[in-house]
């Protein structure tokens, strides 16, 4: 792969940007509006995530303290809860990862937005089953299957195969 460089000269300098031993870092790319939505929606994945493992484990604790059947028992209650919870914590890093631009990083997006998607088809196909079809669940499934189209498509691929800048250490 042929790496384009920006050879445009600045004013008042006696070198091109881009060259070795130029101490300014080159221009730094910009990340795509598609991909910026799909980590917007990654967030509120996780945020929901959390909440969700939380829920659970409050809704258990509250039937055990009225004396009602538990929602599941309790250790698969605390097992579900951890693993939202690391779930939330994943996603959040790869967010917060996505400007480093790692190529696993974008795999790992898309696991977690299949996860997701697959629960979200899960949900409407209940819903349906019940009698109650919930138009605002296959909304999120449209959502959650358009992020993993951006995530798997050339848009994600040409942002995380790229490293970023390397960091810029003092001269000295």
């Amino acid at each position: 792969m042929i790496r384009m460089q920006n050879f445009s000269r600045r004013s008042g300098s006696s070198g091109l940007v881009g060259q070795p031993g130029d101490p300014r870092p080159p221009e730094a790319a910009r990340i795509s509006g598609a991909l910026v939505l799909v980590l917007v929606v990654v967030v509120a994945h996780a945020v929901g995530t959390a909440f969700g493992g939380w829920a659970i484990l409050d809704e258990n604790y509250g039937k055990r303290e009225h004396g009602q059947d538990l929602i599941m028992p309790m250790g698969l209650a605390r097992f579900v809860a951890w693993f939202c919870w690391a779930l939330a914590a994943l996603q959040v890093a790869c967010v917060v990862l996505a400007g480093r631009r790692r190529p696993w990083v974008r795999v790992v997006l898309a696991v977690c937005l299949a996860f997701v998607a697959c629960s979200t088809l899960l949900a409407f196909v209940g819903s349906l089953a019940s009698g109650a079809p919930s138009p605002a669940v296959l909304l999120v499934f449209g959502i959650d299957g358009a992020a993993l189209w951006v995530v798997l498509g050339e848009t994600a691929r040409r942002w995380f195969s790229v490293r970023g800048p390397a960091p810029t250490s003092p001269q000295g």
